[in-house]
């Protein structure tokens, strides 16, 4: 009997073992869309009703009941909750706003709101219950996916699209006739997480991989430009044809068939008077150029394009290789924004705005269009990331030669630091009580969290991280922990402890020399930990003939070092110096009259709130 039960627990504890360890072995899986849609747009009253179908396959483990559609146009309407959010935020968006700081939106009327409405949806044939809720539209299945399977939803759809307000719209401030982002019913993400079905308020956004396969028909006389590759040239023309063909079309209008792989967006943009510039790389993508043909735009976007080439190449060498054999840049939209295969941007009166929108933009590909991480909840990976790489970018090629090319996102966050209105990284972008903390927790703290990153592991270190991120987690919507747990691969450091202060809270990290005295022949240097966060410390000395020399205390819970930033200088590595403890000292081996001066950090990359306590001079510092 003994040995039976003997037998019976083994089996029962061995099984229990087994199962546990099934549920600890996680695997990646992303949901796919493939879409076909056929749209018809009336460039008179700019209305268009289009045909979608769109089959989903089920990669999660979860069986679906119900599922979700973005219908972004509809957030352009009073009363919407973009327009509430315009209304009651206390900086609200010049660009969504009259110049009494009033809602544009509340003003539209019937024939200037946006819109897209769903007038049938079926499933696999049978039609499904569907409810409009805003920007979103819930429906509920007619029966469930099962995890790997798939299903074809068949959609017939209207909308409006709004005079330009955000992104979208008609007739922006060029003149541009139609800038159609987010213009159709978007199926919304579901990960690991569960259901991203955000109301649209003014942010950005998530989307599902898949392949796109577009008809638009409109106006013969309108150039389009955006998304995917073009599938009959020689039909179109427009400058799309091939060398030498003869180009006839009859009637009033053209279909221009787009066929885009592996995307989770889809733009398009379309105009009269459209001039079409091409540049075929050498080594890399076809650049197509659209804007407006006037004068006061010309000299600009001719600039642009050599330009355009150069930051491609720099993003290639840097990040990695763009996987696309086509970009587009076309004027249009209310800035810059950055969608698949393609950016819109406004103006060209003056070339070094546009310029430096572009190289941002472009960098989005990689970051946004490629990476594709959740901007809604993680928008300093996108917009930080792209603006750390693009600074770099626009210091080289523009040939700026700037020592610390980050300089004005190190100001802008100690800016947001004084104004106590910062909140963590982890905020969802629609929940930031302002736009002033959210502008500059996405693109200047998000930038800093690469720029400090290279004071922690090293620069190289992290080149080589970004490089990896990029070849490890593309087309895979990666999270926080991807780019820390690649950081820690490459350096060999443990970092969680940078992730976590940096992004999770609103830490600062403040250190300073508190003492410097003499010690017989020796000097002895006392420092302390100010700042919450905490950070391995740099120190440079100057001694009085010129030289210099180097200090590192490293920080004990990385459990590791860098190697020597400054190979030309002697460096001392210290004992490490634990967070718990706000003291540390160290000797250095000269006496104190030979010191003329110590710095911490000479880099400036770390972002210490107080500079002011980062130096020792052994003659008073002149003022500002």
């Amino acid at each position: 009997m003994k040995k039976k039960i003997e037998v019976l627990m083994f089996l029962m504890f061995n099984g229990l073992a087994l199962s546990l360890a099934a549920q600890n072995q996680t695997s990646y899986w992303q949901q796919q869309v493939d879409y076909t849609m056929d749209v018809t747009m009336d460039v008179e009253n700019y209305r268009y009703t289009g045909k979608q179908k769109l089959v989903y396959t089920n990669n999660s483990p979860d069986e679906l009941s119900r599922v979700y559609y973005h219908l972004y146009f509809n957030a352009f309407q009073p009363g919407s909750e973009m327009d509430m959010r315009l209304q009651t935020i206390t900086d609200p968006d010049r660009r969504m706003t009259t110049e009494d700081k009033k809602s544009r939106i509340a003003s539209l009327s019937e024939n200037e709101i946006g819109y897209l409405r769903v007038e049938k949806l079926t499933q696999d044939g049978q039609e499904v219950t569907f409810n409009e809720e805003g920007t979103v539209l819930v429906v509920d299945l007619v029966k469930p996916i099962p995890s790997g399977g798939k299903t074809t939803f068949e959609m017939v759809f209207k909308g409006q699209v709004p005079v330009q307000i955000r992104r979208s719209g008609r007739n922006n401030a060029d003149g541009v006739a139609l800038s159609m982002s987010q213009w159709y019913p978007k199926l919304a993400e579901y990960d690991f997480e569960g259901w991203h079905a955000d109301p649209y308020i003014a942010r950005e956004f998530h989307g599902v991989w898949g392949d796109f396969d577009v008809k638009l028909t409109l106006d013969k006389d309108f150039t389009v430009g955006g998304t995917g590759y073009l599938q009959n040239p020689d039909e179109i023309g427009h400058g799309y044809e091939s060398p030498g063909a003869k180009v006839k079309t009859k009637g009033k209008t053209l279909t221009w068939h787009f066929k885009a792989p592996m995307v989770h967006d889809f733009m398009w943009a379309a105009d009269p008077e459209y001039v079409h510039d091409t540049l075929k790389m050498e080594d890399g993508p076809t650049l197509h150029f659209l804007y407006k043909d006037d004068e006061k735009y010309k000299e600009t976007w001719e600039k642009v394009q050599p330009l355009t080439e150069k930051a491609m190449l720099f993003f290639n060498k840097n990040i990695g290789p763009y996987p696309y054999d086509q970009y587009s840049v076309i004027q249009g939209g209310d800035g810059g924004m950055e969608y698949a295969m393609a950016t819109l941007i406004t103006g060209g009166d003056k070339p070094g705005s546009v310029i430096g929108t572009m190289i941002h933009e472009l960098a989005h590909s990689w970051f946004q269009h490629v990476l594709a991480t959740n901007e809604a909840k993680h928008e300093w990976m996108d917009e930080g990331f792209t603006s750390f790489v693009s600074a770099l970018c626009s210091n080289e090629i523009l040939d700026k030669n700037l020592e610390n090319p980050f300089e004005n996102s190190y100001k802008s966050y100690y800016y947001l630091v004084k104004s106590g209105q910062e909140q963590p990284q982890t905020t969802h972008s629609d929940r930031y009580n302002s736009n002033m903390p959210y502008g500059i927790a996405a693109y200047s703290k998000g930038a800093i969290f690469l720029s400090q990153l290279g004071y922690v592991i090293g620069q190289d270190k992290l080149m080589e991280t970004i490089r990896k991120y990029y070849a490890d987690f593309k087309f895979k919507h990666p999270v926080p922990n991807d780019i820390k747990r690649t950081a820690e691969k490459i350096s060999g450091m443990e970092l969680d402890w940078y992730l976590t202060d940096w992004t999770q809270t609103t830490n600062t990290i403040d250190y300073g020399i508190e003492e410097v005295s003499a010690d017989g022949d020796k000097t002895k240097v006392s420092m302390e930990r100010i700042g919450l966060m905490p950070m391995p410390i740099d120190i440079l000395v100057v001694y009085n003939d010129g030289s210099q020399e180097t200090f590192y205390a490293p920080l004990r819970m990385m459990r590791g070092e860098k190697a020597n930033p400054y190979p030309k200088l002697k460096r001392t590595v210290l004992t490490d110096w634990t967070w718990a403890n706000p003291s540390y000292g160290f000797t250095i081996d000269a006496p104190l009259e030979n010191i003329k001066g110590i710095v911490i950090d000479p880099s400036q990359l770390m972002a210490d709130v107080n500079p002011e306590n980062n130096y020792w001079s052994a003659e008073p510092l002149p003022k500002d």
